[in-house]
């Protein structure tokens, strides 16, 4: 490899490396609605682990380990897993490299190894339920059922599926996301909230594509945490 070449690469890498990290700096960042949860509440204890916090409700049986979308900041979905924990259901709030799932679709290996609950479901939002989709089909842990909001994975999926969207999601590809039924090859649950959108299953501002809802997140959020309960008590 000639000399000019060498630099060519070396820089490529150079521009390629500080864009990515340039780009990862622009992420959609939790809103005070959010991060006021972050001490808990009377019911549930909010506490920091490696991979992110944990949401420890009176619950004991049955947890959610839970991917954010791309380039959303964790943290925004405290309200909506809160009111699960509350219900009796812990859940993990997975922190991603970079805030994409993408770099992290093993985060939920350390927490079961960690943990010993009879019942885990997957869930995500956006890419992360995709790479939550991926995990569970790549694992050898036992996964109950696996939550999409607003996602779905192009692959074949052989557990228990609950998919919820909004009618005014601006963001989801609609054809891939009704061609991905045909691959769920166990129980398929779909809930479609009239007036949710794309970015209101958190509380991280106005997300780019999105069209604004016709409802406030807090009915977004209760509609979704009453499905995902009515779920989990139908597999478990």
């Amino acid at each position: 490899m000639n000399k000019k070449i060498k630099i060519g690469i070396i820089l490529f890498l150079i521009v390629f490396v500080g864009g990515f990290f340039v780009y990862a700096q622009f992420y959609y960042h939790a809103e005070k609605t959010a991060t006021d949860y972050l001490n808990g509440t009377d019911d549930v204890n909010v506490s920091k682990i490696s991979k992110g916090l944990f949401l420890d409700g009176y619950g004991n049986n049955t947890t959610i380990i839970f991917y954010p979308g791309a380039k959303v900041e964790y943290t925004s979905y405290l309200p909506l897993f809160t009111n699960l924990a509350s219900k009796g259901i812990d859940c993990y709030l997975v922190e991603m490299p970079f805030n994409l799932a993408f770099f992290g679709t093993n985060s939920a290996d350390d927490i079961i190894k960690n943990s010993s609950y009879q019942h885990y479901f997957m869930a995500g939002h956006s890419l992360g339920g995709a790479m939550a989709g991926s995990y569970v089909n790549s694992t050898s842990n036992n996964i109950s059922g696996l939550i999409y909001l607003s996602s779905h994975l192009p692959k074949e999926i052989h557990v228990p599926v609950l998919s919820i969207r909004g009618t005014n999601d601006g963001v989801i590809n609609l054809t891939s996301y009704n061609q991905a039924k045909a691959l769920v090859k166990n129980n398929f649950t779909e809930i479609i909230i009239n007036g949710g959108n794309h970015a209101q299953f958190g509380y991280y501002g106005v997300q780019s594509g999105d069209n604004p809802a016709n409802i406030t997140p807090e009915s977004q959020q209760n509609q979704t945490a009453d499905a995902i309960i009515r779920f989990i008590n139908e597999n478990t």
